[in-house]
């Protein structure tokens, strides 16, 4: 008769017969696993995990369907509560922007000296992830130097300024009996600009996981869509009053001796949209017609109006031995 096997978590590890917990100790924490010595759990006396791991028999406390000891609190900001628990000391990443979050998982769990590291509690306008803050470092510095000397920026300001978008697609040339085969094919749609502008395009279409602790007046070049059609992109940005001032693609074809007609070819495009809601008058167009000659940001093909002249792509993508395939037309 075959014996059914059971693999039991850390937590249920035969330790000593004589220590009601095992020292090596699992732990779901808002739907984040931890696996730490019980000891670290303890070292500091009169707090919440002390009181749970010492005072509570283990099988009076919560688990979860796999007997992970479970605390109902933020998996994400745990980290740095047992960071601290293991040296005493805080490192948080640059522009971190959970630190009233994080105070409120401090006092929760009576982490005293951890709270004084934080220091004070910051107050709600300042602790907040509005369009308010953080124009204090070098990349607003340097944003902020094309506005005239003692001009703060207004609402309509930060509701303006450029996104770029960018996917990686590829295209294949069929021969005319294969008139089903898909021609364009998106991975992946990216976003660049400002964080606090893209989230206000896109909303909860936007994908922040490459990118998640940056302030929203900083910039990014790691968000993506969650969607993967161009035309959907393009009608967010032109509801929001965005319109297209420049475009570019790259193409890349196969080897010689690779070379097949239903070989996938791969290219890169940018479509850079501008909104110029800004409350400086000319400043839009002096933003548009600083490259002057070929149009705005001198991108060819533009009718010097945002708008493609003649309706036609603004790119071409470039295969083998010269050819040129057309990109899906707006």
């Amino acid at each position: 008769m075959s014996m059914k096997e059971t693999i039991l978590p850390i937590s249920e590890v035969s330790g000593p017969a004589q220590a009601p917990y095992p020292e090596v100790v699992e732990l779901n924490v808002g739907g984040q696993v931890y696996v730490t010595k019980r000891s670290t759990l303890v070292s500091v006396p009169d707090t919440t995990l002390h009181a749970m791991f010492t005072r509570c028999p283990p099988r009076e406390l919560p688990r979860d369907s796999r007997g992970r000891f479970f605390i109902d609190r933020d998996g994400f900001l745990f980290r740095y509560v047992l960071d601290f628990l293991r040296d005493r000391q805080l490192v948080l990443p640059d522009h971190f922007p959970e630190r009233e979050r994080l105070q409120r998982e401090a006092e929760h769990f009576q982490l005293g000296e951890l709270l004084r590291l934080l220091g004070p509690r910051v107050g709600s306008k300042q602790g907040s992830m509005n369009d308010e803050g953080c124009h204090s470092d070098i990349e607003e510095s340097s944003q902020s130097s094309e506005y005239p000397t003692g001009r703060t920026l207004t609402s309509s300001d930060k509701r303006s300024g450029f996104i770029t978008i960018g996917y990686r697609g590829s295209y294949t040339t069929v021969r005319d009996n294969q008139a089903d085969a898909k021609f364009r094919r998106v991975a992946r749609i990216m976003v660049c600009g400002r964080i606090a502008l893209a989230k206000e395009v896109f909303g909860e279409t936007l994908n922040e996981s490459r990118d998640p602790d940056r302030p929203p007046e900083k910039y990014t070049s790691r968000f993506y869509l969650k969607f993967t059609y161009l035309e959907q992109a393009f009608d967010r940005l032109s509801e929001a009053g965005f319109t297209m001032v420049a475009c570019n693609s790259t193409g890349t074809a196969t080897f010689v001796n690779q070379y097949r007609d239903d070989k996938i070819w791969s290219s890169y495009t940018e479509y850079i949209f501008f909104n110029p809601c800004l409350t400086s008058p000319g400043h839009a167009s002096l933003l548009l017609t600083k490259n002057s000659g070929l149009g705005p940001i001198g991108c060819e093909g533009f009718d010097g109006k945002g708008r493609l002249d003649g309706g036609r792509a603004g790119t071409q993508e470039q295969g083998a031995a010269g050819s040129t395939g057309p990109v899906g037309q707006l």
